[in-house]
Order: structure tokens, then sequence, then C-alpha cells
């Protein structure tokens, strides 16, 4: 076996790799020198490493760039322009060139060589790295050129201290390009993100008063503010509003208490105002129904101004859902559209927004014929998003009357064209790197090798990546064309036999399994997550071992990235949430993502639409998992069943809100 991998890699051709459902992981020999070569830079074995960058160099390996990557980055804080600029010679065009290019003008900023820094950022193709940016827009303020803008929207986006954005902020504030009032600003931002270590360091550029006052205030902002005696001066407002966004992080309702009590009238409008958008966005992550009332108050207080500029989109999303979450309330949606309203332009363009914004306009329009012009509007929204493919592009179909047909045919890439993918060497070591089971390399390797690919080239490659069995890139590639879509390559259907036995043996709907697996692993059979997920159904070892005991299988740990035994755990486990919440799908994928105790907590509150549900998750990755998940599944039903299946059937035609009384009880015991 070493044999043969070592033969594949040397002829440098993907095409030489046996086509067996093992190319994604495969297990390799020790010896195998990429592997060695990544072991060696994990236990930061300097002398083996410099050797295998030498031999691999020497045997002109197809993966040697990347030994050689590794090498030069070990040590990239000794190194010299010289070594560099040979390294992008010898490895012109490649990935490994624009990443080391990346890590060198990294190493660059730190050194704070400004003159080579600017030499080489114009050859920075990706160009993708906020500190790199932040770094060049320094150098421009240092040429003397207007940056003011710029930076201030790129320092305010920073939600860590990274060393290039905190050095281009404070250098120009100390050139007063940067004010009190940006401070201040990036101090609330800081502060609503969470991000305590960054608000300290931009309290210590200001005076040691103020350092001392937001040091205090961050860990007892309530005693702060107690002792804050009669009328605040204008620092003294600042940091009363720093105090009451760390307090409204940790208690919402005891937030709104102290601005009923004192610090509404001693804020002024605009500082109160944001106060109350902040104490607003925090009830809504609790999904607390007194949220859309904190956000009116803090429109009011603006009284029409501009100032909503200076909230962050993500506080007035989460207006906008406070406002979808309260039920029959009257007025939720006008205050829906004044919150997509204020939204950045490109916010407003996100489909979610587009979506909501039409519905918005549809409840508001005046009956008869003063209100055709605002139906109209709506309906063009609708249109623009709509499309069977997405959450939101299914839905705004369905509410202009019509359930969009999948694209079933795709142009069929030619035999040149297929030659051409297989003969791009980015492609070719990007699926190498991942039959070695460096899967992260790979992808970085093959998503930077699809820049600049038209349509055509963009099928070949998918349909490369689909025939090695490498799911994942099969998929996100044939996800890149939007001219010709091919549904085989977007929402294909491996391990079909163990999905569709399992799914019918225990009454699951394979389409809503192959929806999950799309999601969860993008077939990828020994996928592993950070926090140890594993496998086609991404089981935690914890689950999949209560679920072998309830399910009576003889089961070892080693089992679970086994496609038919994950299968059999996950759609286990699946079926026992989607019972558990009462066949809702929503719900059971909310369940499956993040735990059941979550969704169970999110059904309380008002009876709401399951897309107002969905909308309003908390946590980002969930609410965006489970409606990729019903998506997926609307899609797979068409493809499975061989007809058209509307969005809000998968839904659920029930509202959803407090388990009933006449409900089967909770189970307690699932993980």
């Amino acid at each position: 076996m070493r044999q043969w991998i070592g033969w594949a890699l040397q002829v440098g051709c993907a095409l030489c790799i046996a086509h067996t459902g093992a190319v994604q992981s495969a297990p390799q020999a020790a010896t195998d020198p990429i592997n060695e070569a990544r072991d060696a830079l994990r236990k930061r074995d300097n002398k083996r490493l410099a050797g295998l960058r030498s031999s691999t160099l020497a045997e002109r390996h197809p993966l040697a760039p990347w030994v050689e990557y590794w090498e030069i980055g070990n040590r990239i804080s000794e190194t010299n322009t010289d070594e560099i600029e040979a390294f992008y010679q010898r490895w012109s065009g490649s990935y490994v060139e624009d990443r080391m290019r990346n890590d060198w003008l990294l190493e660059l900023g730190r050194r704070r060589d400004w003159p080579a820094f600017v030499r080489d950022h114009p050859r920075f193709r990706m160009n993708d790295d906020r500190e790199v940016t932040c770094y060049f827009t320094l150098t421009e303020h240092f040429a003397g050129k207007p940056v003011a803008d710029e930076a201030r929207a790129l320092w305010f986006a920073q939600r860590d201290s990274d060393d290039g954005c905190t050095l281009m902020a404070s250098t120009l504030y100390d050139a007063k390009v940067f004010g009190a009032d940006d401070l201040w600003m990036k101090l609330r931002l800081s502060l609503d993100a969470n991000r305590a270590r960054v608000a300290r360091t931009v309290a210590s550029w200001m005076d040691k008063h103020i350092s001392q006052d937001v040091g205090e205030l961050l860990e007892h902002p309530v005693r702060y503010l107690r002792r804050v005696q009669g009328t605040p001066s204008r620092t003294q407002a600042e940091l009363a509003l720093l105090a009451i966004v760390r307090a409204a992080s940790n208690d919402p309702d005891a937030a709104a208490g102290l601005m009923d009590e004192r610090w509404q009238a001693a804020l002024g409008p605009e500082r109160a105002a944001w106060a109350w958008a902040v104490i607003g966005k925090q009830a809504a992550l609790r999904l607390s129904g007194d949220a859309p009332q904190h956000y009116k108050r803090a429109f009011t207080l603006l009284r029409g101004t501009p100032r909503t500029a200076q909230w962050s989109d993500e506080m007035l999303a989460w207006a906008a859902r406070s406002a979808l979450r309260a039920g029959r309330n009257g007025d939720r949606w006008a205050l829906a559209l004044r919150a997509i309203h204020a939204m950045s332009p490109s916010e407003q363009s996100d489909p979610t927004w587009v979506y909501w914004r039409a519905r918005a306009l549809n409840a508001t329009a005046a009956s008869g014929e003063a209100g055709d012009a605002q139906r109209e509007q709506a309906r063009e929204l609708f249109a623009s998003i709509a499309g069977p493919l997405t959450f939101y592009g299914n839905l705004a179909a369905e509410e202009i009357g019509f359930v969009p047909e999948l694209p079933w045919l795709a142009p069929t890439p030619s035999e040149a064209d297929r030659a051409q993918a297989r003969a791009n060497p980015g492609l070719s070591r990007a699926l190498q790197l991942i039959a070695l089971g460096l899967r992260n390399e790979g992808v970085r390797e093959w998503n930077f090798t699809l820049r600049g690919m038209s349509e055509r080239e963009l099928f070949a490659a998918a349909e490369w990546a689909c025939e090695r069995e490498v799911w994942d890139r099969c998929i996100n590639t044939s996800d890149r064309t939007r001219q010709d879509i091919d549904l085989a390559q977007r929402y294909p259907t491996p391990f079909r036999d163990i999905v569709l036995a399992r799914s019918q043996e225990i009454g699951l709907d394979p389409a809503y399994v192959y929806g999950l697996i799309r999601q969860e692993s993008r077939f990828i059979s020994d996928a592993r997550s950070s926090v140890g997920a594993s496998g086609l159904m991404q089981l935690m070892p914890n689950t999949a071992r209560w679920v072998a005991r309830k399910l009576s299988l003889d089961y070892k740990p080693e089992q679970i990235v086994d496609p038919t035994v994950n299968v059999r755990l996950g759609t286990g486990y699946l079926k026992m949430v989607l019972e558990d919440f009462g066949g809702s799908q929503a719900m059971a994928a909310a369940a499956y993502n993040a735990g059941p105790s979550r969704p169970r907590r999110w059904r309380e509150g008002a009876t709401i639409e399951p897309a107002v549900w969905a909308e309003n998750i908390p946590f980002n990755e969930t609410r965006d998992y489970v409606k990729k998940v019903l998506s997926n599944a609307a899609v797979y039903a068409s493809l499975i069943h061989g007809r058209t299946v509307s969005l809000k059937t998968w839904l659920g035609g029930q509202a959803i809100g407090p388990r009933e009384a006449s409900a089967p009880e909770v189970n307690i015991d699932l993980p």
C-alpha cells in the first residue's frame, strides 16, 4: 500500500489513484513523506522538517510545495525576503505561493517593515485577510492618503485584538484621524459583542481614569452605575452607557429597570436609544416578549434621525426578528419594516430580509386600490429571490403562487473539459492531500484553484470530485455555477441503499435524512468536527453509545465512522427526536444540531409560524442549519419521490408553540 501511494504521488495525477471509497480517508503509513512532514511540523521537529523539505524538493514530489511551505512557515520570524521570493518564484501561481504571501505580509507587518510590505502587497491575490488589510490601510495613511472611512469600518468590524487592526487604529488616533467619538463607539461595539479584552485595549489609549472605570464596569456594571452621582458629564454618560450594555448582556430585565429608574433621562436621547436597542437585542436572544417594546423605545428616542446607522446589522436583525415573533400584535410588521430599512444596503439585500420585507409590505398594505402599489412592490421583491434551492427562495415562490420547477438539465462536460480538469495541478494536489488525510489543506488548495473558472470548467471539476467520491468538493464546486445547475452534483445520493433501507425500516422520509446528512457532513464518511462529532450523521460519541444501547446494538466506538452503523445510529436518534417534538421537522432539526433541551425552551412563548420560529433561533449556526436541512429535504423529496414538494410541507402545517397538555411527556433521557 505504501509503495502504491508513493508511486501515485510521484506520477502527480489523481487519475493514478485507484477509484475506491477510501480515497478520502485511507490511513497512511508513518513513512509517507507528506504526513511525516506534517507530524514534524506538529512536533516542532525543525531538523526533520528541514530534511523532508530537501528530500521532497530533490525528488520533485508533487506535494513538495506544501512541505516547503510548512518548513519556512515554521521559522518565518527568522527568514528573509530573498528566501521568500525564491519560494514565490518556485511555486508561482499556486495556492501555497499566495498563502505564503499572506503569512509573509503578516510577518512584515509585525516587523513594521513597511517598504517591503508595500512592495509585496499588490501581488496578494486572495486579499482576504482583515489584519493584512489593516496593515495595508496603515501604509496608505503613511503615504498621505485619506483612509478614515475605510479604516473606521475595518476597525469597527474587528472582533478580536489582532496586531494589524489595533496598530492601525492606535496610530490613527495618535494622528488625530480618529477622535474620541470613534473610541467611544468602538467601546460600545466591543461590549455589545462581549469583547472585554478589546474594550480594555481601547480604554488604555484614553486617560488612566477612564481606563480604570472601564475595568470596573466590566467587572461590576451595576455597582459602577450606583456610585455615579448627580448629572453625569459627557464622559460619565458614555461610561454609564457602557455599564448598561454590560449589565444587559447578563440580565436585560435588570438593565431595563436601571434605564427606567434613572438612566434614560441621564444618558440623553442618542445614548439612551443605543442602550434600549442593546437591551432589546439581549431580550430578543432570550426570546423575551418584551424585546419589541425595548426596540420601540429605542426608535422613538431617535425621532427619525439617521443615527440608526450607528447600530450594528445584528442589532437591527434582532429588532426585526423580535417583531416577527410578536404573534398577532398589530404593529409588529411596522417595527419589522423600520428595522429592515435601517440595515446596511448589503444586509437589506440578503434574501432573509428581502422575504420578510415583502411579507411586511403585504401585511401593512391598505385594502383595495390604495394598497395595490405596495402589494406589487412586495410581489417584485418575492420574485427577485424566488427559486427552488434555498429556504427563502422557495418560500418566496410560494408567496406569489407557484412552486418553482427544479432545473433538471445541465450541460455535460466534454472530454476536453474533463481532460483539462485532470491536468490542473492545483486540483490534482488537492485530491492527493485529501487522499492522505490532509483534508483541510486539500480543501484550501481546491477552493483557491477554482478562482476564475468558467461554469464549464466548474462542472468538469465537480464531476471529477464526484467520481473520486470527494462529495464535499463535488457539491461545493457545483454550487458555484449560476447559469446552469447540475442537481446530481449539488444533491448527490451516495450510500443510497443504506439510507433508503434504514429510512424505510423505521418510518423516516429518506429525503429528510439526506437533507440532514448533506448539511452535517457533505457525505464525508469519516468527517470529524472540532467538538468530536463523527461520521455521515455527525454523532457525538456519548450519543452514539446511548442510541446503541436503546437499539440493543452491539457497538464499538471505532464503528462510529462506518457508514452502515453511523446511519443506523443517526436515524435512530433522529426518529426519537422527531417523535419527541410531535413530528415537527423544524424543531427536530434544531434538536439534532443543538440538543433537544434548547428547542424545548425556544418553543415557549407565542405560538408562531414555523418560518418565524426558525428565524428566531438564537444560535447563528443552528438557525442556518435548520433552514438548510429543510430546503435540502424539499429538493431531495423531488429527486427521490419524483414529485415537487412544498417547503411549507417540510416546515409543517401546524404553528410552533408550547407543548400541548395532551402531548406525550418529554423524553428527558434524550442526549
